[in-house]
């Protein structure tokens, strides 16, 4: 651990929409932040891009922004999260990527995913990495990327070529490409890499016939990750934390002990419940996740993932024009009121867990005559809601029964959702002070490692509490409404 009587941290949060730097004091008061959009990219039904070069200038410019509104103070350590499984592949020579980076929500490999299962491979697969055979980890967009890149394969079998998730990718421009690293908890979506012995794993690089010369090194979310180019950022700071964007939450959440609950409300949402040193394995659906490795020791978690969260509210803006931003969404949901007769199923990407069909698509059902723009408003948000409650199912039937569920994420700052979530769960749904986890948890892995925090202990002690939702519904109203969405969802299955 490095000694410092310096109390800044920057953390750099990559995504799927935006990027984002914010500096923290030592007690995580923000002291500087600054955030950029970047495109999305849509070449075919199923199929979301990125411009690698995009996400880079962004990540860049707001770090530089963020430094310079912080007055140039001098950083003890930088921390990165980044949205997870996204995949690059890039030239070690010159650092230029050789395709778009194909995005986790992405279903362009559902066939060869199929072809797999059927294939008899899911279970040593899962036995091993904890996930599924799914379009969503990294391992079959690698294998993509060299099918369809000509001459790619054989320079990734030379060893000129990386692979990296976004972490990755920003530490190898970050440190000028001296460093080709991930974290454990990164690692651990790509399909690639043991859980258990904690090692990418050669049968299943033969298995997606994918070079080992092309992985990173593989370590501790906090843990030395070299120091940024002065001529990249303007500083030369070290790199002293990495994790997944879910991951980060968590620890964010201060999500220390087996049985804690998060559930992070971004792009998708995604609920993860900390299952200490037991890889659970799940029965219903749900993936098993490193959760965090810390001075070598892993800690598990078991995660359901959904897709479409934060998105459906930008489709209502941006692809129906019915609304102009998330507080008049909140704003209509509060005048209209729970409904029951008309459902929104966000399936624009397939759907995840605990359904996982790559091939479902959207639908708006129970339209009638007098159905308008405040129905299919208040159904959208009332299914964010119903999909999670079918992921606090499956972990419940799984053993997993949280009592309360902490929440974060750009859509917790609506009260009216939080109400309804709280109420379909028939849990108390409690929001903290600073409802930017993520983040936060980037900065904490960073601090760990640089010495402005101690212990998990320490960083527990500043989770806050803002306000708890109580559940406010009767079991037979509750009942009533999931059966109509169980109903609804069953519609767009492939």
């Amino acid at each position: 651990m490095i000694a410092t009587d310096n109390q800044y941290l920057l953390a750099i949060d990559q995504g799927t929409s935006s990027s984002r730097a914010v500096i923290f004091d030592r007690d995580v008061r923000v002291i500087a932040s600054a955030q950029q959009e970047f495109p999305q990219e849509y070449p075919q039904p199923g199929w979301v891009e990125h411009d690698p070069e995009a996400i880079w200038r962004s990540v860049v410019d707001v770090t530089r922004q963020a430094l310079k509104d912080a007055g140039n103070v001098s950083i003890s350590g930088l921390g990165i999260t980044n949205q997870r499984e996204t995949t690059l592949i890039w030239d070690r020579g010159t650092g230029a990527c050789i395709h778009h980076a194909i995005v986790w929500q992405d279903r362009r490999t559902a066939d060869y995913c199929r072809e797999l299962t059927e294939a008899g491979e899911e279970a040593s697969v899962r036995a091993k990495t904890g996930l599924r055979l799914d379009p969503y980890f990294s391992a079959t967009k690698i294998r993509w990327i060299l099918e369809n890149v000509k001459g790619s394969r054989e320079r990734a079998a030379a060893g000129r070529l990386a692979f990296g998730t976004i972490d990755s990718f920003l530490l190898w421009r970050l440190t000028g490409g001296r460093v080709h690293a991930t974290d454990a908890s990164n690692a651990s979506r790509t399909l690639l890499f043991n859980i258990h012995t904690q090692e990418w794993d050669a049968e299943l690089l033969d298995l997606f016939d994918i070079p080992c010369a092309l992985l990173p090194d593989v370590r501790d979310c906090a843990a030395d990750y070299g120091v940024t180019d002065s001529g990249e950022i303007g500083a030369r700071i070290p790199i002293c934390g990495v994790a997944g964007d879910q991951q980060a939450a968590l620890i964010g959440q201060a999500g220390f002990e087996p049985g804690m609950t998060k559930s992070t409300y971004g792009t998708g949402c995604f609920v993860i419940a900390n299952t200490g040193s037991t890889a659970l394995h799940s029965k219903n659906n749900l993936l098993t996740t490193v959760a965090y490795r810390l001075r070598g020791k892993v800690t598990y978690g078991i995660e359901g993932s959904i897709f479409v969260a934060g998105s459906a509210i930008q489709w209502l803006r941006d692809q129906l024009g019915i609304v102009d931003s998330a507080a008049e969404a909140e704003a209509i949901a509060n005048s209209t009121g729970v409904i029951d007769h008309v459902h929104v199923v966000p399936a624009f990407a397939g759907l995840g867990a605990p359904y996982w069909d790559p091939d479902a698509r959207g639908a708006i059902l129970g339209l009638s005559r007098d159905s308008g723009r405040a129905e299919i408003v208040t159904a959208t948000l009332q299914a964010v809601a119903y999909q999670t409650r079918d992921l606090i199912d499956a972990m419940a039937e799984d053993g997993i029964r949280p009592t309360i569920i902490r929440v974060d994420g750009g859509m917790v700052a609506n009260d009216w959702f939080l109400r309804f979530l709280a109420s379909i769960l028939g849990l108390p749904v409690e929001r903290p002070k600073n409802t930017e986890s993520t983040v936060l948890g980037a900065a904490y892995l960073a601090g760990l490692q640089c010495g402005v925090f101690q212990s998990v202990d320490e960083i527990r002690s500043f989770w806050a509490s803002d306000s708890i939702f109580e559940p406010d519904m009767t079991e037979q109203r509750r009942a009533e409404l999931y059966a109509g969405w169980q109903i609804a969802v069953s519609r767009v299955f492939s």
